[in-house]
Order: structure tokens, then sequence, then C-alpha cells
């Protein structure tokens, strides 16, 4: 599921996996992140500088990763759903040219309050994980209602998303799209 079909909240089951997403980081990736972020810390570009620290080599930032884990669950909600918050801790490093895997698991379903609890991480390609969600351990998502759907939005945790028989017809088929109104 993702940007190009909606996932809804009746589809999901305890122990679904999200799909995964696989980055590798370069330098000059890593440069142009110090730049928009405003993270000048030499360990992420400056390989004499990370060798003078004791290092083996350049970090990938943990903004970055967190940047990465937010596109994970957002691939996975779209275009219906919403990110409302998740948080990440970094337990790693890595560096660039290291294929970096990003992975997500359903922990919870709560029909009432339409809400789906996700465990997300960062692992290398040897299962190592590096970056772990933290509680809550995944990230909330609300999907805004279709036109002439009562009450506006809904909640879900870690993905708020809406049922397949929310404000549509009969007739309508599975894939039918939630407009992305937020």
């Amino acid at each position: 599921m993702g940007a190009d079909q909606q996932v809804y909240l009746d589809d999901i089951e305890v122990g679904d996996e999200l799909p995964s997403l696989v980055k590798t980081c370069t330098t000059r990736q890593l440069v142009m992140w110090a730049a928009a972020s405003g993270d000048f810390y030499e360990i992420h570009y400056d390989l004499g500088f990370a060798a003078a620290n004791r290092l083996d080599g350049l970090l990938v930032h943990g903004a970055l990763k967190h940047a990465f884990l937010g596109q994970l669950l957002h691939d996975w909600v779209a275009p219906g759903g919403r990110i409302t918050s998740f948080g990440c801790s970094y337990r790693g490093t890595d560096g660039p040219g290291e294929p970096l895997t990003c992975r997500g698991v359903v922990t919870a379903v709560d029909p009432g309050r339409r809400e789906v609890a996700v465990d997300v991480w960062i692992e290398k390609a040897d299962g190592t994980v590096t970056t772990k969600g933290r509680p809550p351990s995944s990230c909330p998502c609300a999907p805004a209602a279709p036109p002439g759907c009562p009450d506006g939005t809904a909640a879900i945790h870690p993905s708020s998303l809406p049922t397949a028989n929310d404000c549509r017809s009969s007739t309508e088929q599975r894939s039918t799209r939630w407009p992305n109104t937020q």
C-alpha cells in the first residue's frame, strides 16, 4: 500500500508488515542535510575530523534517519492518512554507503478509536537495529474524512485510517481513495 493505493483500517491486522524502505546515504547527501538542517557537526561530512575523534568514518545524522522513518510511515498511510506524531531513539551508528532498511510492523489495531499502533525501526544489512521508534513506538495518523462524511476526522495510532465502508456506497470498489484534505 502507499501513495498509489489507500490502506484501510479493516484491511490491517496485528503482525502486518509495512513495505520496507531502503536508503543508502552518500557523503553529498550528508552535506546537503547539514546545510538544510543547520547541523554542521563535522563528524557528518569531514572524514579527517571524524578520524581525529576516533570514529571509523562519517556518521549519518540522527535527524535524517528520523526523516527516513517518517517517509516509511507516510508512504504507508498516504494519500488519506496523516502522521500526527512519532519519535525515535538512536541506538547505533550508520555511515554513508551502507544500505539502511526502514521497517515497521503493526502491533495493535483499535477499530473503536480507529487507531493502529506500529513499531518502526532502521536496521543495517546484518540486521543490527540502529534506530528504533520510541514510546509510543509508532506514529498516530489521522485521515481526513471524505466530503459529506460526518465527524470530520478519525484518529488512529500510528496510522489512523478509514474503514473500507466509511462514507461510501456498497457499489464503490475497495480501491476508492480518500481525498487528502488536511
